[in-house]
């Protein structure tokens, strides 16, 4: 059989799978060894499927993603980003949308310790969306909001995604997570400046026949239920900062400080980074709720690695699927034969990458965000080295079109997040992201016309 009538039945073969809703890490290794099955034999398939699984494990680096994973479950239970969004709430309370911003903020500090998109927004959503509604913000932009800020978990340092592209493709890890700053920066302002904007026009006074009732929209976010988590989003802010827990913003600096200083100092590496900052998350688990007694010291922190091991397994589990499918990808020599094919045409190279990263965005809308991941990432990136553009600018840009596949429908795995932790509709939640959409493609034109902005950081680190 031809080798490109495989590829395409290789990947119709994909979709079908992911569309029956397969877990992702079976879809590709059953993609890949039928593949490989097609094009060398059963023999050569089997022989793969017992090797690859072992190569692609059998590396040192991976042992940073648990350790970021782990930090990112204590931080949360250790109550950071409720006391973040609280300072937050406060500080930004007189600015026009200021509840709106300091979601976006609550979400960018977060993110810069959890490292996860859907645990940053799971988290946010229970915190923010009530008294967004009862300041009067639509629920469907006060939903959107979260979802979209959410995604700032896959981009700002410590990132899953960051580090699994470098593993991926060999780059620097310390480069790709210097990367994340600045458009993870650059993203977070736009978002508030988008929220400063259309706040005036869009939210209600509370008060008004507009303005939503607060008991309506409490019980919505319980899901009817009336759940303790809402009924302490709902209680009254503190008046005064002296009032607020302010240790939130301080651990969040803290663990910032030890991951990406200690990394870009030399004093730790990578993987030493990740592990000392699940290590000071743990004692801060513990001075959280050292008053509480063993016994809830003990329930956080068995479910904290309880936790951190399933998703620990789930992400080399896809680790080791999508390895088995870029063996066939690389068995059918597509990487060279689309290098072959897009240098052909009488395009620029700036174009031809453009119209490539593009693709992501209605892949995004069918297919989960690790899958497009894992699928465009060796295809993307031997032919965008070949052309001379640089790896680390080729992540941020593939991680943030993979930011807006997170929200798009009909997938847009946020949104679904979002709406089940907030009890808001997620077709209104699809509604509101719109502009946000628009934001995203804005900022990630910004970063393909000026790639210093995405170099200079990792630049100081090389």
């Amino acid at each position: 059989m031809d080798p490109n009538t495989i590829v395409l039945l290789v990947v119709v073969l994909l979709v079908a799978l992911l569309a029956i809703r397969m877990p992702v890490a079976l879809a590709l290794a059953l993609a890949g060894a039928t593949g490989l099955a097609l094009l060398q034999g059963t023999d050569f398939a089997t022989n793969m499927l017992a090797t690859e699984p072992f190569a692609q494990t059998n590396e040192f680096t991976l042992t940073i993603i648990p350790m970021f994973i782990l930090m990112g479950v204590f931080a949360v239970r250790a109550r950071i980003a409720e006391q973040v969004y609280a300072v937050a709430s406060h500080l930004l309370r007189r600015l026009p949308g200021g509840l709106g911003v300091a979601t976006v903020m609550a979400c960018a500090g977060f993110a810069a310790v959890s490292g996860s998109s859907i645990g940053t927004a799971a988290t946010m959503s229970r915190l923010s969306i009530t008294e967004m509604r009862r300041a009067g913000y639509p629920e469907s932009i006060a939903g959107a909001l979260v979802a979209v800020a959410g995604t700032l978990g896959v981009l700002i340092p410590p990132s899953v995604f960051l580090v699994l592209y470098a593993i991926m493709t060999g780059e620097s890890v310390a480069a790709m997570l210097a990367a994340g700053i600045v458009p993870g920066i650059i993203s977070a302002l736009a978002y508030a400046t988008f929220i400063m904007a259309v706040a005036p026009k869009l939210v209600a006074k509370p008060g008004s026949a507009d303005a939503p009732n607060l008991d309506s929209a409490v019980e919505a976010a319980a899901g009817g239920t009336g759940s303790e988590s809402t009924r302490v989003t709902a209680t009254a802010t503190p008046t005064k900062l002296r009032d607020l827990e302010m240790r939130g913003l301080v651990r969040v600096a803290l663990l910032f400080f030890i991951v990406l200083g200690g990394i870009y100092s030399g004093f730790f590496t990578p993987t030493e980074s990740a592990a000392m900052g699940a290590l000071v998350a743990a004692v801060m688990l513990i001075l959280e709720f050292r008053r509480q007694g063993f016994a809830t010291l003990y329930e956080k922190f068995t479910g904290a690695l309880k936790e951190t091991a399933g998703t620990t397994s789930m992400v080399f589990a896809i680790v080791v699927g999508s390895a088995i499918l870029s063996k066939f990808f690389v068995t059918a020599r597509l990487p060279q034969t689309a290098t072959s094919s897009i240098s052909a045409l009488d395009f620029s190279p700036h174009l031809t990458i453009a119209l490539l990263l593009l693709m992501l965005v209605p892949l995004g809308m069918a297919l989960e965000s690790i899958s497009i991941l894992v699928i465009s990432v060796p295809l993307l990136y031997p032919i965008a080295t070949s052309m001379g553009f640089d790896g680390v600018w080729l992540g941020i840009l593939i991680v943030k079109l993979i930011e807006i596949g997170m929200v798009t429908p009909p997938v847009g795995i946020n949104c679904y997040v979002v709406a089940g932790t907030s009890g808001v509709n997620v077709e209104r939640i699809f509604r509101g992201v719109a502009p946000f959409v628009a934001i995203e493609l804005a900022v990630v034109a910004v970063l393909f016309a000026f790639p210093e902005l995405i170099l200079w950081l990792p630049s100081l680190v090389r």
